[in-house]
């Protein structure tokens, strides 16, 4: 049987760029997105990253709903932990955000006080308190009543980028939530600095050490996210589901959205789950490679312009799959943005006085993010037409639609 138990929202994030995009590398092995801390316990350490302390927070929702959160602890003991062979279950744990009936109430924590000492420590992060990360100013009330008609609203799938946990989209999670979408972000154990569970046990990146990250790695990564969403779908939309919510779930409104690691699983998941209708790479390498006979699923690729203009060399895995997806599919780039531009990595980092790397705002680019990846769910689960996505819009003239044939973007 599989086993749930409620626990609080404990979400981690890092305050440095999520996963750095390398150069292809020799035969042998694969183009990756890897973490920007190479976890080999042989590799030289980076240099502190010394930050500064302030008052952390994320931008409001611009949805007119007020939101609400919670977290569960899932427990599929039909599989052993992939990562952990003496495991007799996969353990996870998943934060849910929601509309909710009311405004008032406390917002839900960012994180715990463990999990950002940890995070700040596993990302190099020098010069503040361990608890900053605790203290960031998020939104949603947690464990408010939620809001809906049964059956009422879509469901959306969020992924983070390997090494980097759920709260890292916890900005696009709750903007989602406010526009009435409930929301289930995925943290996948062993493959993040920290997960920890409501008894007080942490699970760390013991995929982090594992080598090399070649394409057997990502293909193992892949197929564990994709049974980790399809678990997690059992979870929330069986007749005895682990939230008292998922009433609200409308089960044939499904996507998902993941960003780097998440975004190139969204692929595994799209081709193992039939529930799912659509998929979103945001800003990840397509690692998990679309098989020859197609994948006919709407599809959206979103990317740093820098790196992921068609006929650069990190688009080659991009322009691969691109040739196999035969359903409705976009392919969209931002410019002066860098790879935790579309997450709240770049955002608090910021605002900590670290450099991101990019030239655009990080309020900028999470308000890009929020607004396409709204549009591309508002499109294929709602069925509202997105001019947005089809061609380059006055409001956002940083976003370029690409071509791909042609090898340009405008």
């Amino acid at each position: 049987m599989r086993h749930m138990a409620f626990a609080t929202g404990l979400l981690v994030m890092a305050i440095t760029t999520s996963c750095a995009s390398v150069s292809a590398p020799e035969t042998g092995s694969v183009s990756v997105d890897r973490p920007s801390r190479n976890p080999s316990p042989n590799a030289p350490a980076e240099p502190p990253k010394t930050a500064r302390t302030v008052a952390l927070s994320l931008p409001k929702p611009t949805g007119p709903q007020p939101v609400g959160t919670t977290s569960l602890h899932l427990t599929d003991t039909s599989r052993p932990d992939p990562w952990d062979p003496g495991s007799k279950a996969r353990d996870l744990m998943v934060s849910l955000w929601y509309p909710a009936t009311k405004t008032g109430g406390r917002a839900a924590p960012y994180m715990s006080i463990k999990e950002s000492e940890l995070t700040l420590k596993g990302s190099g992060v020098t010069g503040v308190p361990s608890d900053l990360l605790a203290h960031t100013s998020t939104h949603a009330v947690s464990v408010a009543p939620p809001a809906g008609k049964t059956r009422e609203l879509p469901l959306v799938v969020l992924s983070p980028g390997f090494q980097k946990t759920l709260s890292s989209l916890t900005g696009l999670a709750e903007d989602l939530a406010s526009k009435g979408y409930v929301v289930a972000a995925i943290s996948h154990t062993h493959e993040n600095l920290a997960t920890v569970f409501p008894d007080g046990r942490v699970a760390t990146c013991t995929a982090c050490q594992v080598e090399p990250h070649d394409q057997d790695f990502w293909d193992k990564v892949g197929a564990i996210r994709a049974d980790d969403v399809s678990f997690v779908l059992d979870e929330l939309t069986s007749p005895s589901p682990s939230w008292e919510g998922a009433r609200l779930i409308d089960p044939a409104k499904i996507a998902m959205v993941g960003h780097s690691a998440g975004g190139a699983s969204s692929v595994a998941a799209l081709l193992k789950d039939p529930r799912i209708k659509a998929g979103m790479n945001i800003d990840g390498l397509a690692i998990v490679p679309v098989p020859a006979s197609g994948l006919g699923k709407p599809f959206l690729f979103l990317g740093a312009q820098a790196t992921r203009t068609p006929g650069s060399q990190e688009a080659t895995s991009w322009e691969t799959a691109w040739q196999h997806m035969s359903g409705w599919k976009r392919w969209l780039v931002v410019a002066g943005t860098e790879h935790a531009s579309f997450t709240d990595t770049a955002l608090l980092g910021e605002q900590a006085g670290l450099d991101t790397g990019a030239t655009m705002p990080a309020a900028r680019s999470m308000e890009i993010t929020r607004a396409y990846v709204a549009a591309f769910l508002d499109l294929h689960l709602r069925g509202t037409p997105q001019p947005l996505l089809d061609q380059a819009s006055a409001s956002y003239p940083e976003v370029k639609v690409c071509a791909v044939e042609q090898k340009s973007c405008a």
